[in-house]
């Protein structure tokens, strides 16, 4: 296993614990929930396959739900996210492409194109998460609001530690 990949693996534990501990009790105007355990499958480097994405995915999706008692929710969430990510990076190439190696930051492809990569994604696993959570679209509006308050509070949480982070301060 090289530096990066062991990076990646302490990564994902920390994630896991910051979502637990620390985001599981943190909600804002009891509808908005901070989802930061995504932001792993969103930086993970461009050149991974889809399969390996989704494996990753569904054991951080299913590492989430044993802690939270939700019965596979996180993880079928987590893995359309890993599923849709590739395709939707392809949709969105920048000119040049993307440099070997690199993986979705805002230091390396800048604020503008990290949004337009990131906040479709996390949108798409908020959708899923609660009108599945809801069992249905009895409480759309209510499921609405959540999805929109959950996507702003966690869209802000990754945008902040990615520019509070070490490659982040390059820029």
């Amino acid at each position: 296993m090289n530096r990066s990949g062991i990076a990646q693996f302490i990564l994902f534990f920390v994630y896991v614990l910051v979502q637990v501990l620390v985001l599981r009790n943190l909600v804002l105007f009891d509808s908005a929930f901070c989802f930061l355990y995504i932001v792993f499958i969103l930086l993970l480097p461009i050149e991974l396959n889809t399969l390996a994405l989704m494996v990753i995915g569904f054991v951080l999706g299913f590492t989430i739900d044993i802690f939270y008692d939700s019965m596979g929710l996180h993880a079928m969430a987590t893995v359309l996210v890993a599923y849709v990510r590739n395709y939707w990076m392809a949709t969105i190439t920048p000119q040049g492409g993307y440099d070997s190696g690199s993986s979705a930051t805002v230091a390396s492809n800048g604020l503008q194109w990290f949004l337009v990569y990131a906040l479709p994604l996390v949108f798409l696993h908020h959708l899923v998460l609660f009108f599945v959570e809801a069992a249905g679209f009895t409480l759309f509006w209510y499921t609405m609001l959540k999805i929109v308050g959950s996507l702003l509070f966690t869209m802000t949480v990754i945008t902040l530690l990615q520019y509070l982070s070490p490659q982040g301060r390059r820029l």
